[in-house]
């Protein structure tokens, strides 16, 4: 399977569990690694072939800036469906990151795989 990967995106959302977390956005990071369904862009080397992560990540933005979330996990798990049912993806890994949120801690994130991946 042919992979696109994206790393270290940010977008701000409102996003925990406690009121304090609620009052203003976060910057969080997302991490993607997104199954393309086909070998066909890689011979065809059209845009309408694969996915589109310039769309991906447009799409994902408006969407957390308009959705909040109590955990990472139901975000990470939105964000799966998104790009399996909107794009077409079989298979995507989704790592999603708080920065700085703990004392001593840089980050806090989840980690989620949906979707088969081929071997």
């Amino acid at each position: 399977m042919d992979i696109i990967f994206l790393r270290e995106v940010r977008a701000d959302t409102i996003i925990g569990v406690y009121e304090w977390e609620r009052k203003n956005p976060q910057t969080i990071e997302i991490d993607l690694e997104i199954g393309i369904p086909s070998e066909v862009p890689c011979h065809s080397d059209n845009i309408g072939d694969t996915i589109h992560y310039g769309v991906v990540v447009e799409r994902l933005r408006k969407a957390l800036s308009e959705q909040h979330f109590l955990l990472l996990e139901a975000l990470a798990e939105y964000i799966a469906k998104v790009i399996r049912e909107d794009f077409g993806a079989p298979w995507v890994q989704v790592s999603v990151t708080k920065l700085g949120i703990l004392p001593g801690v840089r980050r806090v994130g989840v980690l989620i795989e949906r979707g088969h991946r081929p071997r």
